[in-house]
C-alpha cells in the first residue's frame, strides 16, 4: 500500500508517497515508472495540492442500494452519471466560498473516488482492475436548489460545478480493496454519513469498464462513486467538513457562505 500525494514548494509543484509526517519526493511519471529521489520533505513544509489533475471528473448517481430503497428509486441497469467541469477542482484544506449568485441550498456528498493510471478505451472488468491506479476521498458539493430549477431541464451539471465544488484527495490509495472501505462525513464535528462502499450497486471495477465504453479514461481521471444516505445542507456561516475513509485518510475542506 502506498499513499500518493501532489505538493506544492516554493511555487513548485511536485508529487511524492507519504511515510509518516513528511512525503518521500519522486521523480517522473507518478502513474508509470515514477522514481523516488532520495529527497524528504515535512508535511509543514508543503502545500498539499488535488492529487491529480484530471482530464475530467466523472459523479454517479443512485450507486447505492440504501439511498436508492430510502428514495424509492428504482436500482439503475446502466450507471448514471454527469460530468463536473475540471475547473471546480479544489485543493485539501481549501475554502470553498457560496458562489455569490446563488442562495439556495449547499449540500456535501461524502464520496470513494476512482483514480485512473492507465488509459482505458472498451476494457473488460478484468482488464478495468489494471487501469485503476488507487482511491481517494472526494466531497461533490452540490447547489441542490438548482437541480430542478427549470421544470424542462435538470441542472445537475451547472448545480455541481461551481468553483471549488470539487475538492478532492489529500492523497490516492494503492493496493487497497475498496469493498471493505466505510465513507464517513463528519460536519461541525458531527459524524453525518457512514456507509459501506460493499452497498454500491456498479462495482468500482463494473464502473470503469461500463464507462470506458462510453468514454477513453485517462490517467488521472477521477470516477466520483456516488453518495449514499445522510447527504445535508451546510448552515452554518462557517461550515468544516471532513470525508473520512480509513485506509485513504480524511479530506478536510471549509464551506463559508
Amino acid at each position: 500500500m502506498a499513499h500518493w500525494v501532489r505538493f506544492s514548494r516554493a511555487g513548485a509543484a511536485g508529487f511524492g508517497t507519504l511515510d509518516g509526517d513528511a512525503i518521500a519526493v519522486h521523480s517522473g511519471n507518478m502513474f508509470n515508472g515514477a522514481q523516488p529521489t532520495g529527497e524528504r520533505l515535512a508535511l509543514t513544509e508543503v502545500e498539499l495540492l488535488a492529487p491529480t489533475e484530471p482530464t475530467k471528473i466523472i459523479a454517479l448517481w443512485n450507486n447505492f442500494h440504501a439511498l436508492a430503497a430510502k428514495l424509492n428509486s428504482p436500482v439503475p441497469a446502466d450507471p448514471l452519471y454527469l460530468l463536473k467541469a475540471g475547473s471546480c477542482l479544489a485543493h485539501p484544506g481549501a475554502e470553498v466560498r457560496r458562489p455569490p449568485s446563488y442562495d439556495g441550498k449547499v449540500v456535501y456528498e461524502g464520496e470513494l473516488g476512482i483514480v485512473i493510471g492507465r488509459t482505458a478505451t472498451n476494457v473488460s472488468e478484468e482488464e478495468a482492475e489494471a487501469c485503476i491506479f488507487g482511491y481517494t476521498c472526494v466531497n461533490d458539493i452540490t447547489a441542490a436548489d438548482i437541480i430542478n430549477k427549470d421544470p424542462t431541464f435538470a441542472q445537475w451539471v451547472r448545480a455541481k460545478s461551481f468553483d471549488g465544488f470539487g475538492p478532492f484527495g489529500p492523497a490516492v490509495a494503492t493496493g487497497i480493496d475498496p469493498a471493505t472501505l466505510v465513507v464517513r462525513t463528519v460536519l461541525n464535528g458531527e459524524e453525518r454519513q457512514r456507509y459501506p462502499i460493499s452497498d454500491m450497486v456498479f462495482s468500482t471495477r463494473q464502473l470503469v469498464s461500463r464507462i470506458s465504453h462510453d468514454m477513453t479514461l485517462n490517467p488521472g481521471d477521477v470516477i466520483c462513486c456516488g453518495t449514499s444516505i445522510g447527504v445535508g445542507t451546510m448552515k452554518a456561516p462557517t461550515n468544516a467538513v471532513d470525508i473520512v475513509i480509513e485506509g485513504i485518510g480524511t479530506l478536510s475542506n471549509t464551506f463559508v457562505q
